[in-house]
């Protein structure tokens, strides 16, 4: 049973990636009347929301677009930092929303935070754990129980990434509609691909639900 699910989330992520993939292809071809780039988006969305210490930089790769608390800053892909786009705008916007969220501190963005350094080293560690507790099940369970411990602090992280997820969208999206960023069909763009965005994190969510009830399952049957 937990191949067949494990099976159908890979498909359905495949399917979202593809389709979210397929979807900034299309925006990325609806250019902006305002003739402004993904970069000019994020700096005028800063300034309006008053925040004077966040830097907008570049970064190489597809897809790499995000903030970083850590440095204040709202790192965009070459392609959204210099393309003038609804794809761009809207990817550009999102992440000046986590900005926001930063400066207003937002809660689900502040636990999310505090969990990133845990995460960071049990997704080092974690699969060896696990598997090694499976195949110490009869003689050492404790181990299995450690492994699901430390993996279930990697799947509260994926739960409390969707409501800031979601969150930095809508508030990217009120304020591209509210300052009249974009026309109507630039808008309808750029709300279609942070819906797509999103609905990776579900998929990837349910997945580290399911992946962490079938090591609970694996324990707690060990007898």
């Amino acid at each position: 049973m937990y191949l067949i699910l494990a099976g159908l989330i890979m498909l359905v992520s495949w399917l979202v990636s593809n389709r979210l993939k397929n979807k900034f292809e299309l925006y990325s071809k609806l250019h902006l009347q305002n003739g402004m780039s993904g970069r000019e988006i994020a700096e005028k969305m800063l300034a309006d929301h008053g925040i004077r210490d966040v830097k907008v930089i570049s970064v190489e790769g597809q897809l790499t677009d995000h903030y970083n608390p850590a440095d204040k800053t709202v790192n965009l892909s070459e392609a959204v930092y210099n393309q003038r786009n609804a794809a761009a705008a809207a990817v550009a916007a999102h992440e000046c929303g986590h900005a926001v969220q930063h400066a207003t501190a937002y809660s689900w963005l502040e636990m999310r935070s505090k969990l990133v350094p845990v995460v960071s080293v049990a997704s080092n560690y974690v699969q060896w754990i696990l598997i090694g507790g499976i195949l110490m099940i009869k003689t050492f369970p404790q181990l299995l129980l450690i492994g699901i411990i430390i993996f279930a602090a990697t799947t509260l992280f994926s739960i409390i990434t969707l409501p800031v997820e979601y969150d930095a969208s809508n508030r990217a999206l009120a304020w591209l509609e509210n300052k009249q960023m974009l026309n109507r069909e630039e808008q309808a763009g750029a709300k279609d691909a942070l819906k797509w965005a999103a609905r990776t994190y579900v998929v990837a969510a349910i997945g580290s639900i399911a992946t962490l009830l079938y090591y609970v399952m694996i324990y707690m049957n060990r007898r």
